[in-house]
């Protein structure tokens, strides 16, 4: 449980809010490239971090990121005309670059000292691993981008889902570091079987226990914490441990235990403190199924299961489409998906969840971490202290990778190194 004030500091991100202020410190992946892919296209509303933004390609096919609102009379230049190699507004004609130079005043005179003056702001942008990303803090300027562990290279073949979710980001981001619940929710598409490790196909996940309760393992890191969930196997139970070994680093990305043909992360970006898009993301491995496999997958599939702007059509309204029949043949939720899934548990707590009330056990040791190391990270950077994971030496993200396997108990699962990670980004 935590108390109010550190329920606060944990969720809130809006305005100043210290988390946001911390958010703000790291480089945020604001849209998908696809979002704004054609040249001289329609400009992009970006909602991130309780701000908004407007996105678009020019004419070079240069991405730039400035400010919703135009400085002159504070129209949302989302509504203007992309063209000629800037983002023009349509109230008064002003225009204005990737940089944030204002290039053309149609409304004012060809004497006014404004000519050339004005400059609106432009956060540095960078693209990689199918994401726009965005230094989007004012005070300091931008480091130097670091590739995130999911894209180590430029090549890595990344798939990402996107879903806009009515809730608040950190109970979005318990869901992806707590291995206990998806014995349960997720029990009709991770399957107990007979197989060396967690695998994938078209239809179902697999792994190789039937152990519902694990035994978690945490220890806190410079860039977050990671745990291990130790189940038993199904196969020499008495001598070996089936161990998950998940990621967190902070604020946006966990990396799931990765099966036989691919990894798996999860990105959450916080749009307000009630609302935050979720990125469901397959990559490198040796088979990655493509963008429009991945979303078929998980039942998230724009202009079928999501509208223009990345909203379910699955709602607490109509109860997530739950198909009680479905239910009665065997599936365990009736819902299809796995994010799915997710998504009903995450949206029926309310947008923001009282954590003072809520009861833990001990299956929610990363819950408990993840709640003390960050709300601790948000009251230090209130204080004038660092962000979490900024401070030097830095460990660079692309050597950072999640775990899975059957292995002897004689094995401490912090000693594991990339010797034995199943799956690389370089197969």
């Amino acid at each position: 449980m935590l108390t109010a004030e550190e329920n606060d500091l944990l969720t809130l991100v809006e305005a100043e809010a210290p988390m946001g202020v911390l958010m703000r410190q790291h480089w945020t992946p604001v849209c998908l490239i696809e979002e704004v892919a054609e040249p001289d296209g329609a400009p992009l509303r970006v909602e991130a971090i309780g701000r908004s933004y407007v996105c678009f390609r020019n004419t070079e096919g240069r991405v730039g990121l400035l400010d919703e609102l135009c400085p002159h009379r504070k129209a949302s230049l989302v509504l203007g005309r992309n063209e000629d190699c800037g983002l023009r507004c349509l109230y008064h004609g002003w225009k204005f670059d990737v940089d944030g130079n204002c290039v053309a005043m149609s409304s004012e005179p060809e004497e006014s000292p404004l000519h050339g003056k004005v400059k609106h702001r432009a956060y540095p942008v960078k693209e990689w691993g199918g994401f726009v990303w965005a230094w989007l803090d004012t005070e300091r300027e931008a480091p130097e981008f670091q590739p995130p562990a999911f894209a180590p290279t430029e090549g890595t073949p990344v798939s990402i889902l996107k879903i806009r979710i009515p809730a608040n980001w950190a109970q979005i981001t318990e869901g992806q570091i707590d291995s206990a619940h998806s014995s349960s929710l997720h029990s009709s598409d991770m399957k107990p079987a007979r197989v060396e490790g967690a695998s994938a196909d078209e239809k179902s996940w697999y792994r190789p226990s039937t152990d519902k309760s694990p035994r978690m393992q945490t220890q806190t890191t410079s860039y977050g914490f990671h745990y291990a969930a130790i189940r038993k196997p199904i196969k020499n139970a008495g001598t070996h441990n089936y161990l998950r070994i998940t990621e967190y680093i902070a604020p946006f990305t966990s990396l799931i235990p990765p099966n036989n043909n691919y990894n798996v992360a999860t990105v959450i970006v916080p749009i307000d403190d009630e609302t935050s898009f979720f990125h469901f993301i397959a990559w490198g491995g040796k088979a990655c199924p493509s963008t429009e496999e991945w979303r078929k997958f998980n039942h998230a599939r724009p202009g079928i299961d999501l509208d223009e702007r990345w909203r379910p059509s699955r709602t607490l309204e109509n109860n997530f489409l739950q198909d009680r029949q479905m239910m009665k043949l065997g599936n365990f939720t009736g819902i299809r998906g796995i994010p799915n899934q997710d998504i009903a548990m995450w949206v029926s707590m309310g947008a923001r969840v009282d954590r003072s009330s809520d009861l833990l056990g001990a299956s929610d040791l990363a819950i408990v971490e993840f709640r003390r190391l960050m709300s601790d990270a948000a009251r230090r950077v209130a204080e004038g202290g660092a962000a979490i994971g900024t401070e030097e030496p830095r460990v660079p993200h692309t050597s950072i990778s999640s775990k899975e396997g059957v292995f002897s108990k004689e094995i401490d699962w912090r000693t594991l190194g990339e010797e034995v990670q199943r799956v690389s980004a370089a197969e």
